[in-house]
């Protein structure tokens, strides 16, 4: 019995190739090479929009691949002892830990790192 994988082939239109062979990437997404820590352009702010009033320390500008990034913010809850997610491009650390992870960032390599509003 033949397995039925038309969901594997959904974004395939059509073909009049009669050799046309359809093969399925693994990967959803493209694996981006994450950047050397001296060449990452962090930005770390406080936010509080739409968390219901708490304050949390947001870090954004990271360009690398998810698996670095979670592990980048592993690293920074870790030594801040507080929860927080890492998703979308953005760290977000719960509680203001602006200096603090302005600081553990640059000794970790980090050198491009800016504390951004007041």
């Amino acid at each position: 019995m033949k397995k039925n994988d038309w969901k594997d082939r959904l974004n395939v239109v059509y073909s009049t190739n009669p050799n046309f062979n359809y093969e399925v990437d693994d990967e959803d997404t493209p694996d981006h090479e994450t950047l050397a820590p001296a060449m990452q352009n962090l930005r770390v702010q406080l936010d509080r929009k739409q968390r219901g009033g708490k304050t949390v320390t947001l870090i954004t500008g990271f360009k690398g691949s998810d698996d670095d990034l979670k592990d980048l913010g592993k690293f920074l809850k870790t030594k801040c002892g507080v929860g927080g997610t890492a998703k979308d491009g953005e760290i977000i650390v719960q509680g203001d830990f602006k200096q603090k992870i302005v600081e553990l960032l640059k000794s970790e390599g980090y050198t491009k790192t800016k504390p951004v509003g007041g």
